[in-house]
């Protein structure tokens, strides 16, 4: 999965660089860090490295690999910067742990049921927060992306509204599976990372707006994190 993200990270980059020379110097192809040849290669090696790793461990994982691959490039192809922007990450983020999962086991655990909801509904959070991190520069650029359609009162209280309901879904579900007052409250403190820095960045400029995206992210991998090890102990 590490191979797989590198090489739709790459793409991405690849496919930004000429938007960002003017917007983002400072990213690797801009900045003149990395090469475009360079950056193709990174893509292609690790496209097939990732690809090649999941096959041993059966065909199923080998086609979810595959699906990874295709989200991942309709989203730096074709759906970044539209309103379906969030598509790929509702899609992509609850594949990350049925692959974790499928490479180990032949089934999946009945605690899924709850799990891959949530992290649809995550994923759709993080894309709108991310479109939000580049509002003001798609709008001057033109770009519809998601954040822009909603416009971003709207967007920002549609973000917010999902990162609660994952946190509220957490905390039912570790009751629910694991019955422990002591993994409810420590999912439910974790669980208010995300949506407490979507509230802190909302008034800040860019800058601001991003390192709350990044909070986010953060919060909500750490959130999954610590509901998987009650959830699957």
């Amino acid at each position: 999965m590490f191979l797989l993200q590198a090489g739709i990270g790459a793409t991405n980059d690849l496919v930004d660089a000429p938007r960002d020379a003017g917007r983002k110097p400072g990213k690797p192809i801009p900045s003149g860090l990395v090469s475009r040849r360079a950056a193709v290669l990174v893509a292609l090696v690790s496209f097939a490295g990732g690809l090649g790793a999941a096959v041993p461990s059966g065909l199923m994982l080998a086609a979810l690999a595959i699906v990874v691959i295709a989200i991942g490039l309709a989203y730096d192809l074709r759906l970044k910067g539209t309103a379906w922007s969030w598509v790929p990450f509702a899609v992509g983020i609850p594949i990350l742990p049925l692959f974790g999962w499928l490479g180990v086991r032949p089934s999946l655990p009945a605690a899924f049921a709850f799990l891959v909801p949530a992290a649809i509904t995550a994923g759709a959070a993080l894309a709108i927060g991310n479109g939000l991190v580049d509002v003001h520069r798609d709008r001057s650029a033109g770009i519809a992306s998601v954040a822009t359609r909603l416009g971003e009162e709207r967007a920002w209280r549609i973000q917010l509204a999902l990162l609660v309901g994952v946190w509220l879904a957490a905390m039912l579900s570790a009751a629910v599976l694991t019955r422990r007052l002591e993994g409810v409250l420590l999912v439910g403190a974790l669980g208010t990372v995300a949506p407490l820095a979507a509230v802190l960045g909302r008034r800040g400029g860019p800058r601001r707006l991003e390192r709350a995206w990044e909070a986010e992210a953060l919060g909500m991998g750490v959130l999954a994190v610590a509901w998987s090890a009650l959830a699957f102990p």
